[in-house]
């Protein structure tokens, strides 16, 4: 009997871990997965925030912003491009397009939001709530996890890659 017990409270937390780790969202006909960023320096001028959206509906719809005044002044939808060996980055006028039954994602080197004019410093482990606003299902409330400084995807899912540090000295379109 007590070897049961111990299963069903075993059982019972991991279930806990997983759905804590899951943070995944909902709104409309989108759902957001795994939004993070990564730690920042100190004093750097913006801040990366990453995702995945999938439109399970039939009709396409845009990301076009968001807000986290906990973190940051401005959120923007951004693309980064390379051109030859040199990175672009640009704020996508209008909004990301989030076509019917597809999954765009928001990843380093890639689309992602841009958070300007930081008010505090990221430090892994932090929680960060952001609101992402979409043109058609409106806003939902999502909390940016932070990574290490160098995390390539959610939780630490690699190692060195594209750092928003030096994006002062990055060419913007």
């Amino acid at each position: 009997m007590r070897l049961i017990t111990t299963a069903v409270a075993a059982a019972a937390l991991l279930s806990a871990v997983v759905a804590a780790n899951a943070h995944d969202y909902a709104v409309g006909d989108l759902e957001i997965g795994h939004p993070w960023s990564r730690a920042t320096l100190p004093n750097a001028p913006v801040a990366g925030g990453y995702l995945t959206i999938t439109n399970t509906g039939t009709a396409a719809d845009r990301l076009t912003g968001g807000a986290t005044p906990a973190a940051a002044a401005e959120v923007q939808v951004h693309e980064m491009t390379m051109d030859g060996d040199v990175m672009k980055m640009r704020q996508i006028e209008g909004g990301l397009e989030i076509p019917a039954g597809e999954t765009v994602t928001l990843a380093p080197g890639g689309y992602h939001l841009m958070l300007t004019k930081p008010v505090r410093r990221l430090i892994e482990g932090d929680r960060v709530p952001l609101t992402l606003r979409f043109e058609t299902a409106g806003t939902v409330e999502v909390e940016l996890v932070v990574d290490k400084p160098n995390a390539r995807g959610p939780e630490g899912a690699g190692s060195a890659g594209e750092d928003h540090a030096g994006h002062g000295a990055m060419q913007m379109k």
